[in-house]
């Protein structure tokens, strides 16, 4: 739940230097994603078919969120150049 909210977050900023900070968060908050289903894996609560169905979407998400804010970051990078220019 915190992932797409940190996104939603972030998208309300004024900057994309801002809104990068708030992906970065998102990263992390798929971090703890992935803590908590190993944990729930461990502890019984979860199959080992969902475990790795989940392990496999967060490692997408992180990659997706690392790349936009790749792009993000570059496309602020490019509009500082413009300015100064």
């Amino acid at each position: 739940m915190s992932i797409p909210t940190n996104i939603v977050e972030g998208t309300g900023q004024e900057s994309g230097k801002e809104f990068c900070r708030f992906l970065s968060i998102a990263v992390k908050s798929s971090s703890e994603l992935e803590y908590h289903s190993i944990l729930a894996h461990d502890l019984g609560a979860m199959t080992r078919s969902n475990f790795e169905s989940l392990s496999a979407q967060v490692v997408e998400v992180r990659k997706m969120l690392y790349a936009l804010r790749s792009r993000v970051l570059a496309s602020t990078r490019a509009a500082q150049s413009k300015v100064k220019a």
